[in-house]
């Protein structure tokens, strides 16, 4: 959900080449500039953000992102599309991760700034946001389900576009990226997983964050 800008930008442009004059182009992108998207093509107008959250047979919401020159009626037929697939809408401007992931990803970071610095475990710090805000899955492991490098790659434009140091990604997500541990789409992130033949992946035990972090003691004493 979160491609660079330099693969995604010559992709309007070409498809506007096999679609009729009327067809709008709706992006799925959580970070990209659909302004940017959209001044690649003859008709800026008829380009929109539509964000599906992960995963999308499952989640309720839709995002839809409106550029610059999004017209009105590009908004409504997205809209329209959404709801008619049975989703709730939430409407952002254009602005670097829009709503959802401009609130989730610093979350998600912290959590690894959290893991990084031994202040609990993996399971705790997911067990302290699932059962203390009621969210269906902690951070760490949703993070797997969206993709580890996803997460860091959203951070990263976080990062540029605002220039401040509170989206700075975490070493510890920079290394997990680095070492190919993106989370369920590789079978290892913060925790690993095990692919059966006909079934999703299933959860094992995380992996031991002092095999990645030298020089961290272990969190001593209790609450």
């Amino acid at each position: 959900t979160s491609p660079t800008p330099a693969c995604t930008t010559p992709l309007p442009p070409l498809l506007e080449q096999v679609t009729r004059v009327q067809t709008i182009l709706a992006s799925n992108t959580s970070s990209i500039s659909i302004t940017r998207l959209a001044s690649a093509t003859s008709k800026p107008h008829r380009v929109v953000g539509m964000h599906f959250m992960h995963p999308a047979p499952v989640v309720p919401l839709v995002e839809i992102a409106r550029g610059m020159h999004t017209s009105q009626q590009t908004y409504e037929s997205a809209r329209s599309l959404a709801e008619y697939l049975g989703k709730s809408v939430c409407v952002s401007m254009d602005r670097p991760g829009f709503l959802v992931y401009r609130l989730l990803m610093p979350m998600v970071n912290e959590a690894f700034f959290l893991l990084s610095e031994a202040v609990g475990s993996a399971e705790d710090i997911d067990r302290s946001m699932r059962l203390g805000t009621n969210m269906q899955l902690g951070p760490l492991r949703l993070a797997d389900q969206i993709g580890l490098d996803t997460c860091l790659s959203i951070m990263r434009t976080l990062h540029t576009q605002f220039g401040d140091s509170k989206y700075r990604p975490c070493p510890l997500l920079v290394q997990y990226v680095d070492g190919g541990l993106y989370g369920v789409k590789s079978g290892r992130g913060v925790f690993q997983y095990e692919h059966e033949a006909g079934s999703s992946y299933q959860t094992q035990p995380h992996l031991n964050i002092n095999h990645h972090i030298n020089n961290v003691p272990p969190p001593h004493g209790h609450l």
